[in-house]
């Protein structure tokens, strides 16, 4: 097993599982590194006012601070990390990235203007970008497939956990330290969102440690395909090689030294050309420059990787971007967080706007609503994938259509109502069947691709989540709530794309069968080497 296959090859080996009560207890960690990823991300959210007030920030500042500036970062360095995790230690990656985020959002607090905490949300960005896809990677070597869909919903429910989290313990922190030192200088001259920063991030400190303690499970072992090769003797190499071509004007230097010849340059250049006049004619349209070309990089760094990836591994180009089954899924699940992260920003400003209520009762039931019912869905969602899949092979897909279906006519009633009791009720069960897909959605990727590649096409899986959801979703209400001139309006309208998303998981569907079937051959078929045991 530790020998080095020079033809660096993928066999197929008997089916070996490691101990089940240790893979529980990795999963545990796991899941708790997940929700600190939610916590320092999320945080924002409920400090923004105290935020804008002692920095003199703006509305738009505040939302591309949440949203575009975090999540062009996560989800682009999310790739070259994810090449990373396969071809190194998966758990030495994610305690490295864990320890960066969180000295990061501690770092937060020591912001004294906008760029400073761009800058900050940037590395929050960057260092939490190394951890799903190296999870989700290391976590299918810990459990069988027929188990996929419920371990990844379980380690995915961090979401909510950490989001409710966040809600909590910042409103807490900052209020009973504002009030506590009302009219008096703070200690050290620390105000309350600033002492907040500093409390959520500097735990992850201990629990990056405990997490390198974990063990490096066989990649591929859960179900007998063991790649066996040694660990990457030189990770920075390669992860700044893969982050060349991702990184504006290096690409067209990678793609080079990769033979991609003029035709290919040319075409790179074209979409370059083309992706700028598209963030032109939107920075016309919309307005807000900022928005619209940072999507603009980050849609052109995904273009050129893309296209060095089909010269650098075709097998792998050939599953993650050539699967039909893949393609839809993906699209149906980032129209799905489009829905979850925009109304899920804007939920606490509804409740304030339009029922009355204070930040601090709207954090608190909201908080607490998104922990337990996230929590609740997604596990119940993961759990409910693998059952149906027994007797449907789209069962996990199909549980993605119900995330998206059964809580749409709840959300339209606690948008009309004028009832704050009954909205905050309503909110219960639309956090749990919104959270349904999540895992289902995570285990669809690793159904169709191969041990070797999975972290990078999680990383891709996530880059189409957190572009299409975190970086639009709740930019797009917010804009259409200027546009019509009511955030109700705006929440209503933007419920119409989870018909989207329905029609997407519909052709995923069809189309599932045959791909998950044939994902080995089309892999041989592009250049990998596949061979039984002798």
């Amino acid at each position: 097993m530790s020998a080095t296959d020079p033809d660096n090859r993928v066999r197929a080996v008997p089916d070996t599982s490691d101990d089940e009560r240790y893979a529980a207890y990795v999963l545990a960690v796991l899941a708790l590194v997940y929700v600190f990823n939610f916590l320092d991300r999320q945080i924002l959210s409920i400090l923004a006012e105290r935020i804008k007030a002692d920095l003199h920030l703006s509305d738009a500042q505040i939302g591309f601070l949440y949203g575009t500036a975090f999540a062009v970062f996560y989800s682009v360095f999310g790739i070259p990390l994810g090449r990373l995790a396969d071809v190194w230690d998966r758990r030495r990656l994610i305690s490295i990235g864990l320890a960066f985020w969180s000295l990061m959002t501690a770092g937060s607090a020591l912001a004294q203007n906008v760029w400073q905490l761009t800058l900050a949300r940037i590395g929050v960005g960057v260092g939490e970008a190394s951890a799903s896809p190296a999870a989700f990677s290391l976590l299918c070597d810990y459990f069988p497939p027929a188990r996929r869909a419920s371990v990844l919903a379980i380690y995915s429910s961090g979401i909510y956990i950490g989001a409710g989290l966040s809600l909590g313990i910042g409103g807490w922190i900052v209020d009973r330290w504002d009030a506590a030192f009302a009219g008096t200088v703070p200690p050290l001259g620390l105000r309350g969102w600033q002492v907040a920063f500093c409390a959520v991030g500097l735990p992850g400190l201990l629990l990056a440690a405990l997490v390198r303690t974990l063990r490096e499970p066989l990649r591929g072992q859960s179900e007998g395909l063991v790649r066996h090769e040694h660990a990457a003797e030189r990770p920075l190499a390669v992860f700044v090689h893969e982050l060349r071509a991702i990184c504006p004007p290096l690409t067209v230097v990678h793609l080079s030294l990769l033979g991609a010849g003029a035709r290919g340059l040319a075409y790179n250049i074209a979409a370059a050309i083309a992706l700028a006049g598209m963030a032109l004619a939107m920075t016309s349209w919309l307005g807000t420059p900022s928005q619209w070309i940072a999507l603009g990089v980050g849609l052109y760094a995904v273009v050129s990787w893309a296209h060095a990836l089909a010269l650098r591994d075709p097998p792998a180009f050939a599953l993650i971007f050539r699967t039909p089954a893949l393609r839809y899924a993906t699209v149906g699940f980032a129209l799905l967080a489009f829905v979850g992260y925009g109304t899920g920003f804007w939920m606490a400003p509804f409740f304030m706007r339009v029922h009355g209520a204070s930040a601090a009762s709207a954090g608190l039931v909201l908080g607490g609503t998104a922990a337990v019912a996230g929590w609740l869905g997604t596990t119940l969602g993961g759990l409910w994938a693998d059952r149906w899949r027994q007797r449907a092979r789209a069962a996990r897909l199909y549980v993605g259509l119900c995330a998206a279906l059964l809580p749409t006519p709840l959300f339209m009633w606690l948008l009309l109502t004028d009832n704050t009791a009954l909205a905050y009720a309503l909110n219960f069960p639309i956090a749990v069947g919104s959270s349904l897909g999540i895992g289902a959605g995570a285990s669809t990727v690793q159904d169709l691709t191969l041990p070797r590649m999975r972290a990078i096409a999680s990383a891709t899986y996530l880059f189409a989540l957190t572009f299409i959801g975190l970086a639009m979703g709740p930019y797009a209400i917010g804009r259409l709530s200027v546009a019509v001139g009511d955030l109700r309006t705006a929440m209503l309208c933007t419920l119409a794309v989870n018909v989207l998303a329905v029609l997407c998981f519909a052709l995923a569907a069809r189309h599932l069968p045959h791909d998950e079937d044939t994902r080995i051959q089309r892999a041989r078929e592009a250049g990998e080497r596949v061979e039984p045991t002798p």
